[in-house]
């Protein structure tokens, strides 16, 4: 046992030193913004497909915006005209735009059919705005994103809050996972002007970045993670605005959130394939981004080293209080008591994150307080779940997108 022990601590040593390392010498960076001279002609995209349930919640929402918005600047993407979204969409006077590609059902794809046609209409905007159907914006979402608009920020994304957390606690759970991503990482990426990580929905992207494409090239199976690899790698300003705050649901159903985690998972790594060699051969520290860069070429390369570390000194405690029972060596009592010991620690370290994470939310979050007590004590095993999820996600030949039934929450 000793050897595996060793060997877990070699690994979990590696990664606690490799992600200090990074972490200091990503510090070093100074990718600012440069103003633009830009209008506020702002265009907002939905994909929507048989979103019914959910859209007229985002539409009021936009239409009822302290900075006012032209709903004729709204597009939904449906994938039919018979979709009861049509009949909401006209009621705010938004634009509908049906797709024909429907063998290629990836939300980058729709992204990219809406796009092309808005260009060909040859109309010009300043800034894409991408939202999911089931979002809605707070009422000051739009007045506090332009001040970050006007700083000349290539990309902006905004407070992601929790639509449904109170009514489950995988759906808090879930929502933590954001929290995680924007107020423990991107919050500290905007003081060191590196480039945050997009999540999904809620951001912008400017104008002349979206003609430069001529559509929207970002079709994996994580578009959001693709295009924050290619903001990296082209030295776009990015900036995580926690004042333009836009509320999202999440899963009710476990079940869901292994569905929703493996597409995560396994669309991270196929971005990390394409971006990884060249992230690293872009490196140059005289780079006014190398900070981001870097830390985007080892990516959680460093944080893998310590749950590979950790997953085989538990594995290795399974296999010996095993082992010692069958021999009838009285060590096994040792080694289940070891193997407690372990779980507690496990279990109470993610507790601690948890908590942690719930602290620096403060009343952000919308989440009650039972539903704040109830998440601390779920989201421990919440997270050890993605470790069978990143196996599942890593060995399937074929990860396919599955759509998550919306519109158990509605909040205006």
């Amino acid at each position: 046992m000793i050897v595996f022990r060793i060997i877990s601590l070699i690994l979990i040593f590696i990664g606690i030193v490799t992600a200090i390392i990074i972490n200091f010498l990503a510090k070093k960076n100074n990718n600012k913004p440069k103003k633009r001279n830009d209008e506020h002609n702002f265009c907002i995209l939905i994909p929507a497909r048989y979103e019914f349930r959910v859209i007229e919640g985002l539409l009021k929402s936009i239409k009822n915006q302290t900075y006012k918005i032209n709903m004729e600047d709204v597009y939904v993407v449906v994938e039919s005209s018979e979709d009861e979204s049509v009949n909401i969409c006209k009621k705010y006077n938004a634009n509908v735009f049906v797709r024909k590609k429907l063998n290629l059902k990836r939300k980058g794809y729709a992204l990219d059919e809406v796009v092309k046609y808005i260009l060909s209409c040859n109309k010009k905007y300043d800034a894409y705005f991408i939202f999911d159907a089931d979002n809605v914006l707070d009422k000051n979402y739009f007045k506090n994103m332009i001040p970050i608009f006007d700083k000349g920020y290539d990309l902006a994304a905004g407070y992601r809050n929790c639509k449904n957390g109170n009514e489950s606690v995988v759906a808090a759970a879930s929502s933590l996972t954001f929290s995680l991503i924007n107020t423990v990482f991107n919050a500290k990426k905007n003081v060191e002007t590196r480039n945050i990580t997009f999540s999904g929905t809620g951001f912008y992207i400017r104008g002349y970045l979206i003609e430069k494409w001529k559509g929207y090239p970002f079709h994996s199976l994580t578009e959001d993670y693709e295009l924050s690899s290619y903001a990296t790698l082209n030295n776009l300003t990015t900036y995580y605005n926690i004042n333009s705050v836009f509320y999202d649901e999440q899963p009710l159903r476990f079940k869901d959130t292994i569905n929703q985690r493996i597409r995560w998972i396994r669309g991270f790594f196929d971005v990390r394939k394409i971006y990884t060699k060249k992230m690293f051969n872009a490196l140059d520290f005289n780079n006014p981004n190398s900070g981001s860069k870097l830390d985007e070429a080892f990516g959680i390369t460093p944080y893998i080293f310590m749950v590979i570390g950790l997953v085989l000194w538990f594995l290795s405690l399974v296999f010996f209080t095993v082992y010692n029972y069958f021999m009838n060596d009285v060590n096994w009592v040792s080694n289940v008591f070891e193997l407690i010991i372990y779980l507690l620690v496990v279990y109470f370290g993610l507790m601690i994150m948890t908590l942690v994470m719930l602290i620096l939310e403060g009343k952000k979050i919308d989440l009650s307080f039972k539903s704040k007590v109830k998440v601390l004590f779920y989201n421990p095993i919440f997270m050890i779940t993605y470790i069978p999820c990143a196996i599942r996600a890593l060995t399937s030949k074929e990860v396919t997108w599955k759509r998550v039934e919306h519109g158990s929450a509605k909040k205006s």
